[in-house]
C-alpha cells in the first residue's frame, strides 16, 4: 500500500510539472523543417521538402493538406504569408485576405432587421482566399507543380482516419451544421443516428472538395500541354477557380442558401503582394503583415519593451509578466482606436504607431504598482 502511495504521489507530480510546461519545445532541423497543425499536414510538407521543393512549396503543400483536415481552416477561408526572398534578400507579404460581396451593403442587413451581418451561413460568407493565396504563393516562389503539391491534400480529401477533436467539433456543432443542407451532407455522414458525425478513426471522405482540387490540377496540366510555363499554368488554376466552373458553382451554391456572390464578386477579387510591417528590437528585424491581421501590435509592444531591461527583471517574475502585460494592453488600446481598413484608412497613424519615439511616449504611461 505505501509502494502504491508513493507512485501515486510521483505520478501527481510529475502530472502537476507536466501542466506548468505550456511552451512548446523548440525544433531543430539540419536542411529543413514542417511545422503545422496537423501532424498528416505536416507530413505533406516534409513529403514536399524531400522531393526537392522549397520553403513556400513545403508550404503550400501543408496549406493544402491542413485546411483540408481543418473544419475552422478550411479553404473557404483567407490566407496570410511572410516569405523571405533569398534573390532580393526582402521579406514579403501574401494578402489573401477574403472580403464581402459587393451586396453586402449597410443597407441591405438593415433591410433584413440585422443590425450586423451574422455570425454563421451564406451571408456570413467572404471571398474564399485560402485557393488564390496558395495558388499565388506556388506561382510567384515556388518551383513544383500545383499537381504535386496538392497530391497529399488530395489523397487526404479522398479519405483519412478522422482525428477526435475535429470529430467531436462536428458533433457538438451538429445542430448549426443541420441548418445547411451541403454542411450536413459531408459533415454528418450519420445523419438520423445518436452520433452523426464520424467516430474517431473513422475515414472521412470529402469528395466535392476532391472534385475542386482534381479541376486546378486539370486546369494546370491543360495548359502545361499547350507549352505554357509553370507559372502561366498555375495561374490557369487560379483563373478555373475565380472565373470559371468553380466559381460559377461557388455563385450557385450561395444564392441558393441566400447569400449575395456574384460572379464578378469573384472574379474581381485579387491577392495582394505587398510589403510587410518591421521594427526592430534589439538589432533584431521583426516583420508582421499589415493592419488588416493586428500583426502591428507585436511590433508596438516589441518597441515599448525595448525601453526595459527584461532580462534583470528574471524571466516570468511577477514584474517581468506585468511589464509585457502593460505594453500589450497599450499596443491593443491603439489597435482599438486606430486600426482599420488599410484599403481605406491613412497610412500614417501606421508609421506613428510603430516609431520608437511614440514607444518611449507610451512607455511613460506604464505603472509597477497598478494595471
Amino acid at each position: 500500500m505505501k509502494k502504491l502511495s508513493l507512485l501515486l504521489t510521483f505520478a501527481l507530480i510529475c502530472t502537476a510539472l507536466l501542466a506548468q510546461k505550456t511552451q512548446k519545445p523548440v525544433l531543430h532541423g539540419k536542411h529543413w523543417m514542417a511545422i503545422t497543425g496537423k501532424p498528416l499536414a505536416a507530413t505533406a510538407g516534409a513529403m514536399t521538402f524531400q522531393k526537392g521543393g522549397n520553403a513556400v512549396d513545403a508550404a503550400c503543400a501543408m496549406l493544402a493538406a491542413t485546411a483540408t483536415m481543418w473544419d475552422v481552416l478550411s479553404w473557404g477561408g483567407e490566407t496570410q504569408a511572410l516569405i523571405y526572398n533569398p534573390k532580393t534578400k526582402k521579406v514579403i507579404a501574401i494578402n489573401a485576405l477574403g472580403v464581402a460581396p459587393t451586396g453586402a451593403t449597410a443597407e441591405f442587413f438593415k433591410s433584413k432587421d440585422m443590425k450586423y451581418p451574422p455570425q454563421f451561413g451564406p451571408l456570413a460568407a467572404v471571398t474564399p482566399g485560402t485557393p488564390g493565396g496558395l495558388l499565388t504563393m506556388l506561382a510567384e516562389y515556388g518551383t513544383m507543380s500545383l499537381k504535386d503539391v496538392l497530391a497529399p491534400a488530395m489523397q487526404l480529401a479522398s479519405g483519412y482516419p478522422i482525428e477526435a477533436q475535429t470529430a467531436d467539433a462536428m458533433e457538438n456543432g451538429k445542430d448549426k451544421i443541420k441548418e445547411w443542407p451541403y454542411s450536413k451532407k459531408v459533415f454528418l455522414p450519420h445523419l438520423g443516428e445518436e452520433r452523426e458525425a464520424p467516430e474517431a478513426g473513422e475515414i472521412f471522405v470529402q469528395k466535392d472538395l476532391l472534385a475542386t482540387l482534381t479541376k486546378m490540377v486539370e486546369a494546370e496540366q491543360e495548359a502545361l500541354k499547350k507549352k505554357k510555363s509553370r507559372k502561366e499554368a498555375i495561374y490557369a488554376a487560379y483563373d478555373r477557380f475565380y472565373k470559371g466552373d468553380i466559381a460559377k458553382e461557388i455563385v450557385r451554391g450561395a444564392r441558393e442558401q441566400g447569400g449575395l456572390f456574384t460572379e464578378a464578386d469573384l472574379a474581381n477579387w485579387k491577392v495582394k503582394i505587398e510589403e510587410p510591417m518591421m521594427t526592430t528590437y534589439r538589432g533584431i528585424e521583426v516583420y508582421k503583415l499589415q493592419q488588416w491581421t493586428q500583426g502591428p501590435v507585436l511590433l508596438q509592444t516589441l518597441n515599448i519593451l525595448e525601453n526595459f531591461d527584461l532580462k534583470s527583471m528574471g524571466y516570468n517574475s511577477t514584474r517581468y509578466i506585468h511589464t509585457l502585460y502593460q505594453a500589450m494592453n497599450l499596443a491593443f488600446a491603439d489597435r482599438d482606436f486606430y486600426y482599420g481598413d488599410p484599403a481605406f484608412a491613412p497610412e500614417e497613424p501606421m508609421k506613428g504607431l510603430l516609431s520608437k519615439e511614440y514607444a518611449k511616449e507610451r512607455m511613460q504611461m506604464m505603472r509597477h504598482d497598478k494595471n
